[in-house]
């Protein structure tokens, strides 16, 4: 982070932390994302996922089920996508 990526990937970066740290790495984001930093991010907890993102991409054995901007695609709708009960287009996406 001392060079000042312009890109960062970040896979399950609060998987067993201690809610105050997730809370000081979730601020950490956001000041990332607001110097310009584009953050590609893998995590469960979908609403901290969704509090820093414009995007989202959810993924079900290897194809997209659902993907679309943060503030448009609801959080039920990430869900079922997550369990495979919605699917947009033909089968899905190839990642």
């Amino acid at each position: 982070l001392m060079s000042n990526p312009q890109l960062l990937l970040l896979d399950e970066v609060s998987l067993g932390l201690s809610p105050l740290v997730v809370d000081r790495v979730y601020a950490s984001l956001h000041g990332l994302i607001s110097s310009g930093t584009t953050i590609i991010l893998v995590e469960q907890d979908l609403n901290r996922a969704l509090s820093v993102s414009d995007k989202v991409i959810c993924m079900l054995e290897g194809r997209i089920a659902l993907a679309g901007d943060s503030k448009s695609v609801s959080r039920d709708e990430v869900t079922k996508a997550y369990f495979g009960l919605h699917r947009k287009g033909a089968g899905g996406m190839p990642a």
